[in-house]
């Protein structure tokens, strides 16, 4: 036995006493390219200005860089500073 769906097309004619709203056809296709293109060029010289909204989001990203920049600086401090020693500690030791 095999299931089939079946299909029920039906017409409301009305529904408590009002008859309802004919619905445009639904049409599968999507809106011409033109229309998004059209959308875009609202968006021509926003692009190079911060909008303010944003600002909380820019000043987290500000510490979270500044952060790393700290900490890289830090690290090449540290190896900098036990090159020189090692290399202080060679010198003694060839004298």
């Amino acid at each position: 036995m095999t299931q089939q769906t079946t299909e029920i097309e039906v017409e409301v004619l009305e529904i408590d006493g009002v008859t309802p709203v004919a619905a445009p056809p639904r049409t599968d296709e999507e809106a011409p390219p033109q229309a998004e293109w059209h959308d875009w060029k609202n968006w021509q010289g926003q692009v190079r200005r911060l909008d303010s909204r944003w600002w909380p989001l820019w000043v987290f990203l500000g510490i979270i860089a500044f952060i790393l920049l700290i900490t890289v600086g830090l690290v090449l401090g540290v190896i900098y500073l036990i090159a020189r020693l090692l290399r202080g500690f060679v010198r003694m030791i060839q004298q």
